[in-house]
């Protein structure tokens, strides 16, 4: 998801989502606490290292649109919802980027409780109830001849200049169909505390004329289409017969022995879908149903 959402490990092995870098799989024994930090965290419900008055978020400083130090990512938004949903007195975060360790080092050592966005399905966390849905899309300029393109297999895309980020979900589908020939492949492992994030690359590129469209994780495409202002088409690509899928769940990601705190965030969830689902489409974030609808509001 460039970097992605930490849960995009499933995803790529994780664009994790994010559309972040891929978090390979640690094992379980890389979320279990020691002994030192159960000692220093604090005790939540039915005895849980969650703290009760603090929501201590796990998260990238410079990942938008999910998580930036300056609090202004929908996942931000999200944490100060799910805080005053929960009775915490204020948001605190860990910092880490999303590479290899990024669960280890945050989660796993119970410096946080919460990772707000993660691929349902992960072993890497406890996933709560998900509580958006979205897929990998194609962007392209409006108007352009690729109008009515709605799957990579569609052939009016042979010989086009495709940007992905490499070891995404899409680039085997693309491989299949042999797009990669002409594709422009971006990297997948940046720190974009240093490194404009790809999407944000990628938007700019075909604007510039430099490809002649992206295919990247939907919610980092709306987000950057929106604040460049381009005029350009988002295809959810959920139409793909064959390869990898391309839409996810995404849930709130805990550790695998805070059952009551997984509760109580699925509680969150489900009464306040309406107030995230605003969130989310104020980001331009394609939403899609179980039926691959689009969400317009």
């Amino acid at each position: 998801m460039p970097k992605h959402p930490a849960w995009v490990d499933d995803m790529i092995g994780r664009d994790a989502l994010k559309l972040r870098v891929v978090l390979p799989i640690l094992g379980t024994l890389a979320l279990l606490p020691s002994n030192a930090h159960a000692q220093s965290a604090g005790l939540g419900a039915a005895g849980e290292l969650v703290d009760p008055d603090i929501l201590r978020v796990c998260a990238d400083p410079s990942n938008m649109p999910f998580t930036d130090k300056s609090g202004e990512g929908f996942e931000n938004k999200l944490a100060e919802l799910v805080a005053a949903k929960t009775g915490r007195k204020s948001v605190s975060y860990t910092w880490f980027p999303t590479i290899t360790g990024f669960v280890r080092n945050t989660l796993g050592a119970n410096r946080c409780d919460i990772i707000m966005g993660y691929a349902q399905g992960d072993e890497l966390v406890q996933n709560t109830n998900a509580y958006y849905r979205s897929a990998y899309v194609l962007v392209h300029p409006k108007s352009h001849d690729m109008e009515g393109v709605e799957t990579i297999e569609d052939p009016r895309l042979t010989g086009k200049t495709i940007g992905v980020v490499e070891s995404t979900p899409p680039t085997a589908n693309m491989a299949a169909n042999k797009l990669l020939r002409t594709a422009k492949i971006y990297p997948l492992a940046v720190d974009t505390r240093v490194t404009p994030s790809m999407g944000e690359v990628m938007i700019k590129d075909m604007l510039a004329h430099k490809i002649d469209a992206a295919v990247l994780w939907g919610p980092m495409a709306g987000y950057y289409a929106k604040e460049l202002g381009a005029d350009v088409t988002i295809v959810p690509l959920v139409k793909e017969k064959t390869g990898s899928r391309m839409s996810y769940r995404i849930t709130m990601g805990v550790r695998p022995s805070d059952q009551e705190w997984k509760r109580t965030l699925n509680r969150v969830i489900r009464e306040n879908q309406a107030e995230i689902t605003r969130i989310l489409l104020s980001y331009n974030v394609p939403l899609i149903d179980e039926h691959d609808n689009l969400i317009t509001q």
